[in-house]
């Protein structure tokens, strides 16, 4: 099932996740409050994605003068969250979806070859993966950026320039 890409201007998904404390995060709980960087990594612990996810936890604070949280979610599981912030010191909030229901509601998955350890591909088997992908959501819950196969290097700097310009 290929996912459908998300539109500038639409009203942000709804969801309920589980964070790395096993706690429940709704998004619903920061509208008329805060301003989220929802981004969709495909791995804790992999080079690209401890990049993208040190860079915006090295921005919290800058973020935060603009009353934005960062939101972090991929298919693993709590622990494996835990353990991928406590490695690093991750400021950012990862969101667990294992059965990738919200990554699929967002239009992040898509089939990519599968491959063995040693990166040959498995013949005509495919699997499913999270395209890296940035959604800026303002306080009123509408979708401001969408940001399909972005690049870790640089992305939160880049996203904070959109959130420090945004009106």
């Amino acid at each position: 099932m290929q996912s459908v890409p998300l539109t500038t201007g639409t009203e942000a998904p709804h969801f309920e996740l589980p964070d790395c404390d096993m706690q429940t995060f709704s998004l619903t709980s920061l509208q008329g409050k805060k301003n989220v960087v929802l981004y969709f990594y495909p791995k804790d612990d992999t080079p690209g994605c401890t990049l993208e996810a040190n860079e915006f936890s090295a921005l919290e604070e800058e973020f935060a003068k603009f009353d934005t949280v960062v939101v972090g979610i991929s298919r693993d599981d709590c622990l494996s969250h835990a353990s991928f912030r406590d490695k690093y010191g991750l400021s950012v909030l990862l969101l667990s979806d294992p059965d990738a229901r919200v990554c699929k509601r967002y239009g992040v998955m898509y089939e990519k070859e599968a491959s063995t350890e040693l990166g040959r591909s498995v013949d005509g088997h495919k699997k499913q993966a999270i395209q890296r992908s940035t959604f800026v959501i303002d306080k009123h819950g509408k979708l401001r950026h969408v940001m399909y196969g972005v690049h870790a290097h640089g992305h939160a700097q880049e996203i904070f320039n959109l959130i420090r310009d945004m009106k």
